[in-house]
C-alpha cells in the first residue's frame, strides 16, 4: 500500500484508511454555493501548502482562511492572473517542495485555456511533479451553471475524486460527499453525510439510513 498522507479531516482519513496515497492528484467538485472551501481550509493544517487562486485576490483568500473558525495552517497564497495562467501556474508549481500540498482554486480557469493540448500538457507535468515529490494536489472544480469542456480530461487524470452534493429542501441544507474514484485502493461504496458549518464533520442529526 502506498504511503498515506493525512488530509486533516478526521472523517475522511478514517474512511480512506489513514488518508490519501502520497503523490495523488485529487479533484473536489462542488457547487459554487456550497461550503466546499471548508475542505480546502482544513487541508492546509497538515503540511506546507501552496494555494493558487485563479479568481480571488491573495488578500481575500488569506483573510477567509484566517477568519474561519476551524483549525488551519498558514498557506502560501498566490493569485494567478494575466493572459498566460497555465504558464504562470506551472512556474510556481515547479518549485513545490517535497511532501507539500498544492491547492488550485478553481481549476476551471485553466480548463478553459486554448488549445486543449496545452491543458493536457500542464496536467501531465503536474501529475509527474506531484508524484515525484510525494505531495498532494487538490483541484477545486466548480459544478456551476457551466462546466468547462475539459472536465472529463481532469477527472481522467485524477487519482481520487471527491464529489460534494448540496441539496436545499425547505429549511434544511443536506451535504453528502461521494468518493466515486480512488486509484490508491478501494473507493467507499456509501456517501458520507456531512455538516459544513465551522468545520467538516459527520452529520448524524437527521441521518436515518
Amino acid at each position: 500500500m502506498a504511503d498515506r498522507s493525512r488530509t486533516g479531516i478526521d472523517v475522511l482519513d478514517r474512511k480512506l484508511g489513514g488518508g490519501l496515497p502520497a503523490g495523488s492528484m485529487v479533484t473536489l467538485s462542488a457547487s459554487p454555493r456550497s461550503q466546499a472551501e471548508l475542505f480546502l481550509y482544513e487541508l492546509t493544517k497538515t503540511r506546507g501548502t501552496l494555494w493558487l487562486s485563479l479568481n480571488r485576490e491573495e488578500t481575500a483568500v488569506t483573510d477567509s482562511i484566517q477568519n474561519t473558525p476551524t483549525e488551519t495552517g498558514d498557506p502560501t497564497v498566490r493569485h494567478i492572473s494575466g493572459e498566460a495562467p497555465l504558464d504562470n501556474a506551472s512556474k510556481l508549481i515547479s518549485a513545490l517542495p517535497e511532501t507539500s500540498n498544492l491547492i488550485v482554486d478553481p481549476l476551471d480557469v485553466l480548463e478553459s485555456q486554448e488549445p486543449p493540448s496545452r491543458f493536457r500538457s500542464f496536467m501531465n507535468d503536474l501529475q509527474n511533479h506531484i508524484f515525484n515529490t510525494n505531495s498532494l494536489a487538490i483541484l477545486h472544480c466548480l459544478e456551476g451553471r457551466s462546466v468547462p469542456p475539459l472536465r472529463d480530461t481532469t477527472e481522467h487524470f485524477a487519482d481520487v475524486i471527491f464529489h460534494l452534493e448540496t441539496d436545499i429542501s425547505g429549511d434544511e441544507i443536506d451535504n453528502r460527499l461521494a468518493i466515486p474514484k480512488f486509484r490508491g485502493g478501494r473507493a467507499p461504496i456509501d456517501t458520507i453525510k456531512l455538516e459544513l458549518t465551522e468545520e467538516v464533520s459527520v452529520d448524524t442529526s437527521r441521518d436515518i439510513a
